[in-house]
């Protein structure tokens, strides 16, 4: 069992972004000296409403820093949105920064004005995925690649900056709805389960994954990932008031982003915080925390658990204070099971 720490580098227009920084450092220091394994951050361009980000691959390197043995990873990075040779020295000098100890984690998108930005069509997105990702690899592994698309162009090319892990990091890719599932079964080496979907939505797709597994003639993956959204206090009623305002502003933004219109099902995030909770949320007391977190690990098999207890605007001893708990109380339980 690995615990890992989901670092929101997302923060209010308002907000002070080199204090912010600095936030960021602090909460992964306290994972980094409470023995916690890793930590990964998203990525998203072109924030809407009141919202701004770092960007993940300048943060992701400078946090390396301050890492020690944790391992560290992109969480996730919108692979169709950039050049792959861009993306595979990229992440190759990423995995030297952190000396071998990394992930790549990978992820189609939902957001038109991502994809619209740098000029990724529509009918386009799944291709150029499947293929970005199938040349990267290739980069890394081949002493002569050539490829020709209309944005990348390559004539018997070898890329000398290798990654240290051989053949290549590990490859998690984020999917929300069932064809995505089966795409990650085919060509990743683990599904990187979404903090988004509501338990018996995972329990469902957890189905379809293995099914897929077993068409391609894969094994069950040896680490099975999933970021929850995390809070944990003295009690649940503790819980929700700390942790409450910030965490549905969060869903509020996927909410307006369309997040939920990727999702399974008639998922509608702008419902009520208590509604939208349920089965989604770890929210409450350390046993209350345990107990929801506990049918991840026993009943779908995951083995790496990512807890983002952090959202924009939230004050840094309240992150704190829940990460204390969780590495005291919660996360020893875990290990035990």
């Amino acid at each position: 069992m690995k615990i890992g720490l989901f670092l929101t580098n997302q923060q209010k227009l308002d907000a002070d972004m080199v204090s912010k920084l600095g936030d960021q450092i602090t909460m992964l220091h306290a994972a980094r000296d409470r023995g916690w394994d890793s930590v990964m951050f998203g990525q998203h361009y072109l924030n809407e409403g009141d919202n701004k980000q770092l960007q993940i691959v300048p943060l992701l390197a400078r946090m390396a820093a301050e890492a020690g043995d944790m391992q560290l990873g992109l969480g996730i990075l919108l692979l169709n949105l950039h050049n792959p040779v861009y993306t595979a020295e990229t992440v190759a000098s990423l995995d030297v920064i952190c000396r071998g100890n990394f992930i790549f984690g990978v992820g189609l998108g939902y957001r038109d004005v991502e994809f619209d930005a740098f000029g990724v069509k529509k009918g386009e997105r799944v291709k150029k995925f499947e293929s970005y990702l199938d040349l990267v690899q290739r980069l890394w592994t081949e002493d002569s690649v050539s490829y020709d698309s209309p944005e990348c162009t390559l004539d018997n090319v070898r890329m000398n900056i290798r990654p240290v892990q051989s053949p290549r990091p590990p490859i998690w890719i984020a999917a929300n709805n069932d064809p995505a599932i089966k795409r990650a079964a085919r060509l990743g080496d683990s599904w990187f389960i979404n903090p988004h979907a509501a338990i018996d939505t995972i329990a469902r797709q957890m189905e379809v994954y293995k099914a897929e597994l077993a068409a391609s003639g894969k094994p069950f993956p040896d680490e099975l990932p999933i970021v929850k959204e995390v809070y944990c206090a003295k009690d649940r009623a503790t819980a929700l008031e700390l942790a409450g305002p910030y965490l549905s502003a969060k869903y509020r933004d996927y909410a307006t982003w369309g997040q939920d219109k990727v999702m399974p099902g008639a998922e509608d995030f702008s419902q009520s915080f208590e509604e939208l909770a349920k089965g989604r949320f770890v929210l409450g007391s350390p046993e209350e925390c345990f107990e929801q977190l506990k049918p991840y690990v026993t009943e779908f098999g995951v083995n790496h658990l990512l807890f983002r207890t952090n959202w924009a605007g939230m004050p840094l001893y309240n992150s704190l204070a829940s990460m204390r708990l969780l590495a005291d109380e919660v996360v020893p339980a875990l290990k035990a099971l």
